[in-house]
């Protein structure tokens, strides 16, 4: 039966006991999916699986239902494969690529959600061309895996590639196999980017429909933006407290084109203490009823 699966991102290292941690924060959250680097982001390091103890990690997955296919990994941030001016950051991207690809099957979880990338100053075409080609590159080193990539909806800020629906439509038809590519909305990204999702939510929806498709959404990273429409800023709000808006963001929650897609908060920490929000967001995106109960710092 379809339903909704809604979490947020937690963290998954040593000192939260790695994917045990996680999970006993997402039961805490009452969330039924979350999102994890497997690594830190901005390195190359990747947890020993031997050190994860998986096969514990699992039986607790399905102990407190949580399913590995609607759970989430985040690939990390040195991948850039629209990179044309330097090759060799290009090549290192592949292999970060393929390392991330691995480090999934190992746990289980076949959603990899992926920043496209940018194309530091090279031509934009130039540089999707080159992103296809790294992504063929990275499917057939991977072949036969089970693990999908997910390619996140971008802000415009800087030279970052995917910004727009037309993107992701050259990609599709460009690559020699698109089977195991899909779609992750970032509603942040798209509102900086110029989509309107609170005034023309339906016009939206239906343009990614047409020039993408909606059988290529798996997955949603559901923010409030601090800036308005078209800033190109990339900045998370808290949900209800941005310029998208609580309204808009429970409405994406509840839409029954979206059920059985993780959506996943990736939301600012909140008051004085810098506490995770995501138990009173998920709380309040369930039940539609918006309440103030941070202190926005």
């Amino acid at each position: 039966m379809s339903k909704i699966y809604l979490g947020s991102h937690v963290s998954m290292n040593k000192a939260n006991n790695y994917l045990m941690g996680s999970l006993k924060e997402s039961i805490n959250y009452k969330a039924n999916t979350f999102m994890i680097f497997t690594g830190p982001p901005q390195n190359a390091f990747k947890a020993n699986p031997e050190d994860l103890d998986i096969p514990q990690f699992r039986e607790l997955c399905k102990v407190n239902n949580f399913e590995l296919e609607k759970l989430v990994i985040h690939a990390g941030y040195l991948i850039n494969m629209a990179n044309t001016v330097k090759e060799v950051t290009f090549n290192y991207s592949i292999d970060l690529m393929v390392k991330e690809i691995k480090a999934a099957e190992a746990i289980g979880i076949t959603n990899v959600v992926l920043h496209p990338g940018a194309s530091v100053g090279a031509d934009k075409n130039f540089a999707i061309s080159q992103f296809v080609k790294g992504l063929d590159i990275v499917l057939d080193r991977t072949k036969g895996s089970k693990v999908r990539i997910s390619l996140e909806t971008m802000s415009g800020k800087g030279t970052e590639i995917c910004t727009r629906f037309e993107d992701f439509k050259f990609i599709f038809e460009n690559l020699k196999d698109n089977s195991r590519v899909g779609v992750c909305f970032d509603t942040c990204h798209m509102n900086d980017a110029g989509y309107d999702l609170v005034g023309k939510y339906e016009e939206v929806i239906k343009e990614f429909d047409l020039l993408v498709g909606l059988d290529k959404l798996w997955c949603i990273h559901l923010n409030d933006s601090k800036n308005p429409l078209g800033s190109k800023k990339d900045r998370h709000q808290n949900i209800g407290y941005g310029f998208i808006g609580f309204d808009t963001l429970h409405k994406i929650t509840h839409d029954k084109r979206f059920l059985d897609i993780p959506i996943i908060l990736e939301t600012p920490w909140v008051n004085e203490k810098k506490k995770a929000p995501y138990k009173e967001e998920i709380e309040m995106l369930y039940s539609g009823e918006f309440t103030k109960v941070f202190s926005i710092i």
